[in-house]
C-alpha cells in the first residue's frame, strides 16, 4: 500500500527535528568550567600567571590606539595601507561592495603595483558578497587571495566553522585588530542605524609580529602559495603594559580563548565591565558570571538593542536577561544603531579587545583572535567609551523586563534552546 502524502511529510519532519535535536545536543558543553583565579587583576603577576594558563606569550613595549567607528578605524586604516613598504596582511570576516570596499581595493592595488607584497584571506561564507571585479582588479595587480573554507559538498560539516578575525598588519610594524569589517555597515560615526558602532584598535610593537603570526595560520590553510614572512623578534621594552594574545578555532586552541574569557571574570575583584553583540552565555559563562557576583563585583553589559542584524540570536541572549538580572548584573541595551564592539575591561586595569563576541559562535566554533593589556590608560580609554554608549542605552530593570509581552517571551524561549548553535 502506498505511503500517503502526509505520512511521508510527517517522516521528513521527523528526521528533520532529530537532527536539529542532536546538533543542539552536541553544541552543548560536555562540562562546566568552574574557574577560579588565585591572582587578581590589579597583581603585578596577573599578565603571566594568565599566558601561562592559556598558553601564550607575554610581550611588552607595545603602544594602542583606539579607534572608535568609522570615521576613526578606516582612515588609520587606509593610511596605513597607503604608507606600506614591503608587505600588507590583511584578514577580514566581510569584504562587501560599497564605497568602503572600493577604498580598501583601490588601496591594495596601488600597493601592490609599487611592489609591496599583499595577501589577502577572506571567509568564504562572510565575504561572498564581494564584487568579482574586487578580486579581478587585486589578482591582476598582484595581490594573493586566499578564501577560507570555501564550502564543498565533500566537507559539509566544516560549513559551520568561519574565521571571524580581523586582522592588518603592515610591514610587520602597524597591526590593527577588532570588530570592524570591508562594509558600509562601518561608515561614519554611529550617527545613524544604518552605520554601526565598533572598535577597531591600532597596535605598534612587538606583539605585531604575533598578530602577523595569526594571519598566518588562516592564511596557510586557505592557500599556502606562499612560505609566511616575518620579521625578527623585536624586544621588549619597560615593565609596564604586558600583553598576551590568543587565537582560537574549533579545531585547536578553541578553548584558550574560552578560558581566556573565564579567567578574565575570575580575575575580577572590582568590576567587569563587558561590551559585546550576540551576549549569550552557557552554564561555564553563566557560573563564572554567578560567581563574580557573589564575590561582590559590579557588572555592567553594554549590547546591542532592536537594532541588530540577528534578531534570533538577540532573542537567545534574552532569554538569560531574567537570571543575569536577578544576580543584580546591569545590563544596558544600546539604541541609536548596531553595537558591534568586543571590549571588555576588568577592575579598570586589564583591557581585552578582538574580534570575538561573548557567545558560544566565538568561543567555540569560529577562528577569532583577541588581545589582552595590563594597563589603567588603556583600560580608562575603553571605559570612556563605554560611558558615552551607555548614555545612549537603555537600563534594564527586572521589574519591567518581566513585564514584556507573552510573544517575546515565547520567541525569547523558543530561540534560547538553540543558543549555543548560534
Amino acid at each position: 500500500m502506498a505511503k500517503s502524502p502526509a505520512r511521508r511529510a510527517f517522516r521528513i519532519l521527523f528526521v528533520a527535528a532529530c537532527v536539529v535535536a542532536l546538533g543542539i545536543v552536541l553544541a552543548q558543553d560536555q562540562i562546566t568550567l568552574r574557574v577560579r583565579s588565585a591572582v587578581s587583576a590589579e597583581d603585578p603577576r596577573h599578565a603571566s600567571y594568565i599566558a601561562a594558563l592559556v598558553g601564550a606569550d607575554t610581550r611588552r613595549g607595545n603602544t594602542y590606539d583606539v579607534l572608535t567607528n568609522g570615521d576613526q578605524i578606516f582612515p588609520a586604516m587606509l593610511e596605513a595601507i597607503h604608507g606600506a613598504r614591503r608587505r600588507i596582511s590583511f584578514e577580514t570576516y566581510i569584504y562587501d561592495e560599497g564605497t568602503v570596499a572600493n577604498q580598501f581595493t583601490a588601496a591594495l592595488e596601488a600597493a601592490a603595483r609599487r611592489g609591496v607584497r599583499v595577501q589577502l584571506v577572506v571567509d568564504a561564507v562572510g565575504a561572498s558578497s564581494m564584487d568579482a571585479a574586487h578580486a579581478d582588479r587585486l589578482r591582476a595587480a598582484g595581490c594573493l587571495i586566499a578564501q577560507f573554507n570555501a564550502p564543498a559538498w565533500y566537507s559539509l560539516e566544516e560549513i559551520n566553522y568561519r574565521t571571524h578575525r580581523k586582522i592588518l598588519v603592515v610591514d610587520g610594524e602597524i597591526g590593527f585588530t577588532g570588530g570592524a569589517g570591508v562594509s558600509n555597515h562601518w561608515i561614519g560615526n554611529a550617527d545613524t542605524k544604518e552605520h554601526w558602532r565598533d572598535t577597531q584598535v591600532r597596535i605598534r610593537g612587538p606583539i605585531v609580529r604575533l598578530l602577523e603570526g595569526a594571519f598566518y595560520e588562516n592564511f596557510v590553510e586557505a592557500d599556502g602559495g606562499l612560505p609566511p614572512e616575518l620579521d625578527d623578534p623585536a624586544t621588549d621594552v619597560g615593565e609596564e603594559g604586558a600583553s598576551l594574545l590568543v587565537r582560537s578555532s574549533p579545531t585547536g586552541g578553541s578553548n584558550d580563548l574560552k578560558r581566556l574569557y573565564l579567567f578574565a571574570i575570575a580575575s575580577a575583584r572590582r568590576s567587569i565591565d563587558i561590551s559585546s553583540p550576540y551576549f549569550v552565555t552557557d552554564e561555564s559563562t553563566r557560573w563564572a558570571l554567578a560567581d563574580a557576583t557573589a564575590r561582590g563585583v559590579k557588572i555592567r553589559l553594554l549590547v546591542e538593542g532592536n537594532i541588530t542584524d540577528a534578531m534570533p540570536v538577540k532573542y537567545a541572549s534574552r532569554d538569560k536577561y531574567d537570571l543575569l538580572l536577578q544576580q543584580g548584573i546591569e545590563i544596558y541595551e544600546y539604541q541609536p544603531t548596531m553595537m558591534h564592539a568586543k571590549v571588555m575591561v576588568v577592575d579598570g586595569v586589564w583591557s581585552m579587545f578582538g574580534s570575538a563576541n561573548f557567545d558560544n559562535r566565538s568561543l567555540e566554533l569560529n577562528d577569532e583572535l583577541n588581545v589582552a593589556v595590563t594597563s589603567r590608560p588603556l583600560a580608562a580609554r575603553f571605559l570612556t567609551d563605554m560611558e558615552a554608549d551607555i548614555r545612549a542605552s537603555h537600563r534594564l530593570t527586572l521589574e519591567a523586563w518581566r513585564q514584556r509581552s507573552t510573544l517575546n517571551k515565547v520567541r525569547e524561549r523558543f530561540w534560547g534552546v538553540f543558543g549555543e548553535v548560534f
